[in-house]
């Protein structure tokens, strides 16, 4: 658990995730689009968006992430070897699918919390 919350780091995450929606990935790069409520989320979705920018280069098989707030999008480059293409899809949609589950769990190591 955080400081800044009570809730489970991974449903955290997903919280995060929830807020974001795919506009562009072809496997290595992803643009994310960060929904038009997110600054507003109850679940702290907008700081998690801009942690999950900052700490991005931290996780195993992520190469960069760029957020832009005013096009309100974040475009990550990462190894498709190492995270499949469809955890990121899978988590934009809420499923909990291993690759998915898998994504969450490097995010969660590499935020320490």
């Amino acid at each position: 658990m955080n400081a800044h919350s009570d809730i489970d780091p991974v449903e955290g995450w997903r919280a995060m995730a929830a807020a974001l929606s795919i506009a562009h990935h072809i496997p290595g790069r992803i643009r994310l689009r960060l929904s038009g409520d997110v600054a507003s989320a109850p679940s702290g979705a907008a700081e998690r968006v801009l942690r999950f920018a900052r700490i991005a280069q931290d996780v195993p098989g992520i190469r960069s992430a760029k957020l832009n707030p005013l096009a309100r999008s974040c475009v990550v480059e990462y190894d498709p070897a190492a995270i499949p293409p469809a955890a990121w899809e899978n988590l934009a949609q809420g499923e909990r699918t291993e690759p998915a589950e898998r994504l969450l769990r490097l995010l969660v190591a590499s935020s320490g919390v």
